[in-house]
């Protein structure tokens, strides 16, 4: 008995409004000649008295182009949670929407998500984070790719003008939702698209064209910034933290950098930059210190710097979660563990990727045994921690098993009894606590 081939699915985000309509329906003409499968991925925020009438506008119109033939299913997920006093709805709205939407793709296994920004909407986000006094990285706008969560999310209009989706919609006669928020100047950019940006567009007519240039070479000089910190980070950092002495002997701009870019590596999020500042003093000195940062507590000792989040800062309402699908690299946020599990691509000394399509993630309950190295014996966690100098906050995370065999260990790395064959594509993989996962 033979197996059907697997269809390749994509998940398109559609919020029904102009863009997103337009770049689900071209999704759904070039897929339809492709034979791949598309999913539209709709978020119902619950914050408009419309929410529900958008809904269900987007799931008749995907039946109607169901019915007509082309390739689409449609879901769609309700916002438990609602934005607590003195958050930024814009901000709360932008977190809680991608988690739903990653929960949403990767329940209908679509491996690549689309999004319908363009040219516009990444000249705005450079004017906005430059009103907000961001770095190379904030200017850098959105990325026209990334590897995020074990999706790849992609935003293949970025370069397109917001003129050229407008004619698109024209021409095929769409018809989409024109959300009433739009035009509440309480939110930043409302403020800039109703206010400043018809002005701006008048006195200078190729601000949209500069302004998106702009962000592309922000993006190629953060991705330098990056690759410069990671050569750095190769020789100061490691399991036992960022080695101080290493650090200091980097030039000042270097160690801001490679300092900034551990830390987000810890947290999860770019530091403050008043943090940065303020580290760059006091970092250096003799003897025990301490940092809040992110819920967490960045601490000097015996010449290392460290950072765990704490105990109290971890959701409790979220339930660890108990299985994980892993088919490539990348971060995978585990919200209910409070960190990221972060897989690598290896040539040599990591497990075989194909025993990662189905983990488990248990805690630990005892007896658990773990092969250090090739040809060394398998001992007890509470030794092999003992042995590697781990404190109790070092050795927080999930316990991974595939197959019921013990395969990863935060603190310690992969089990040596799953190490992969020359040839076989392996990964490994590294815990790192977050403020939010």
């Amino acid at each position: 008995m033979t197996s059907s081939p697997q269809i390749f699915r994509v998940a398109v985000a559609y919020s029904g409004g102009r863009d997103s309509t337009a770049l689900l329906h071209a999704t759904l003409v070039t897929a339809r000649s492709l034979g791949v499968a598309v999913v539209a991925l709709h978020v119902n925020h619950r914050l408009s008295a419309h929410a529900n009438d958008w809904e269900r506008h987007c799931r008749h119109q995907c039946e109607r182009w169901a019915a007509d033939g082309l390739p689409v299913s449609f879901a769609a997920v309700w916002l438990r949670s609602q934005p607590q006093p003195g958050d930024s709805i814009e901000a709360w709205a932008r977190r809680e929407r991608y988690a739903a939407l990653k929960r949403l793709a990767q329940r209908h296994g679509a491996e690549v998500v689309l999004l319908a920004h363009h040219r516009r909407d990444q000249a705005e986000t450079l004017i906005l984070q430059a009103l907000r006094s961001a770095g190379v990285a904030g200017l850098s706008g959105m990325p026209r790719t990334i590897e995020r969560d074990g999706l790849r999310w992609t935003r293949p209009w970025l370069d397109k003008p917001r003129s050229a989706i407008e004619a698109y919609v024209q021409a095929w006669g769409l018809p989409y939702i024109d959300d009433d928020s739009n035009s509440d100047d309480r939110y930043a950019r409302n403020r800039l698209r109703h206010r400043v940006w018809p002005a701006l567009e008048q006195a200078f007519p190729d601000a949209e064209s500069a302004f998106a240039a702009a962000a592309t070479w922000a993006q190629q000089a953060t991705a330098c910034l990056d690759e410069v910190a990671v050569d750095d980070l190769s020789t100061i950092a490691g399991d036992e933290g960022l080695t101080l002495s290493g650090l200091q002997a980097l030039s000042v701009a270097r160690r801001v950098n490679a300092l900034r870019a551990w830390l987000r590596r810890q947290t999860g999020a770019a530091p403050p930059a008043t943090l940065i500042t303020r580290l760059n003093d006091e970092l250096f000195g003799d003897g025990a210190a301490s940092w809040s940062l992110a819920g967490g507590l960045l601490r000097r000792y015996r010449g290392h710097l460290t950072w765990h989040l704490s105990a109290h800062s971890i959701d409790m309402a979220v339930m660890p979660e108990a299985t994980l699908c892993i088919r490539r690299a990348g971060a995978y946020r585990l919200p209910g563990w409070g960190g990221c599990l972060r897989v690598v691509r290896v040539k040599e000394g990591g497990v075989p990727l194909a025993w990662l399509a189905q983990v488990e993630l248990r805690e630990r309950s005892g007896g658990e045994r773990f092969q250090a190295g090739i040809g060394r014996p398998a001992r007890s966690l509470k030794k092999q921690f003992q042995s590697a100098e781990l404190a109790a906050w070092q050795r927080s995370g999930p316990l991974v098993y595939s197959g019921g065999q013990l395969v990863f260990v935060p603190g310690l790395g992969i089990d040596a009894r799953v190490i992969g064959l020359p040839g076989q594509p392996q990964v490994s993989m590294h815990w790192e606590p977050s403020e939010s996962a």
